[in-house]
């Protein structure tokens, strides 16, 4: 069974998502669309996609089409998936899933409704090397976290001219807070019963930093930092009764750290060609189990996500 990927947007995430799909088992990409025709017939080419239009609508009416991947500007997600999910099409939708939860559940709800599978694009829970830390979490290998640190830094994200439009969805929180609010929530298989933060916002313009604080109900805490201001490196941390798991760029890196007991460091790595393949890979299978939502990200985890932002959102802009 073959799954064919249509993708709607030309954004530079497209290229490193069709090289996932094309490793896949299943996948193939059967169609791009864009705004202007000329962008999505020149991505085409380059990356050998038969069919490209010059509208949304016409590539959510392909009969080439089973799933719709979308990859718009942020505050165009909830529009360009309900179109794909009204012309009958599955969907995956890039993050921020959506601008507010109640688009969100309607999203979901209209999937239900139709039958049609809806996941929120998040690659970093499907990594080899996420499965190596499950594993060692399960193994008790650095003993209870009590405490989960994660650095977001985006210092050259002004080449993505709507960044700084909060109409647009642009800011830091919206654009780098899902990643590890759900690698979070994924790790401790539950969501966080308490969120503080702070964040800072140039005169009219978007968040360029973000700190928020997680509580879990077995009091673990998580930390998150994110900024446009500073070049720091991006990762994650566990901080366990008996040692630590340092996993940088863990939405897609091929290794992490462990710090054993014994004060023994350990490099884990898990080589791979495409971060995309492993997060195609589970949405073919839950397309071939006629699964309307993922049993990894679920759809709890997506709308609980985007509550946490818009909320953080609201308190600010009072």
């Amino acid at each position: 069974m073959t799954i064919r990927y249509g993708i709607i947007s030309t954004a530079q995430v497209v290229p490193r998502f069709v090289a996932g799909v094309k490793e896949s088992m299943d996948g193939e990409v059967t169609a791009i669309a864009s705004r202007q025709l000329a962008k999505a017939e020149k991505m085409a080419q380059e990356l050998a996609i038969p069919n490209a239009y010059g509208s949304y609508e016409e590539l959510c009416q392909s009969d080439e089409v089973d799933i719709v991947y979308v990859a718009v500007y942020n505050k165009g997600h909830f529009d360009a998936a309900k179109l794909a999910l009204e012309h009958d099409k599955h969907v995956l939708l890039e993050k921020p899933f959506t601008m507010t939860r109640r688009q969100a559940e309607e999203l979901f709800a209209m999937a239900e409704e139709k039958h049609l599978f809806l996941m929120e694009a998040q690659k970093s829970v499907f990594l080899p090397i996420t499965e190596q830390v499950v594993e060692l979490l399960a193994k008790d290998t650095i003993g209870k976290v009590h405490w989960m640190k994660a650095v977001m830094a985006y210092p050259n994200i002004y080449h993505i001219n709507w960044f700084s439009s909060l109409d647009a969805g642009g800011g830091i929180l919206r654009g780098a807070g899902t990643y590890p609010l759900e690698y979070m929530q994924f790790l401790m298989q539950q969501a966080p019963n308490e969120v503080k933060g702070t964040m800072v916002f140039p005169p009219e313009k978007s968040d360029t930093q973000a700190n928020l604080s997680v509580t879990f109900s077995d009091n673990t805490i998580g930390s998150l930092f994110m900024t446009v201001d500073l070049d720091l490196p991006a990762g994650i941390t566990l901080y366990g009764e008996k040692g630590q798991i340092y996993i940088p760029n863990f939405w897609k890196t091929k290794e992490a750290e462990v710090t054993y007991p014994d004060g023994r460091i350990e490099k884990i790595i898990a080589p791979f060609q495409s971060e995309f393949v492993f997060e195609v890979e589970h949405v073919n299978e839950c397309l071939k189990q006629k699964r309307l939502t993922s049993p990894v990200v679920t759809k709890e985890m997506t709308v609980q996500t985007v509550r946490i932002i818009e909320e953080m959102y609201q308190h600010y802009q009072k």
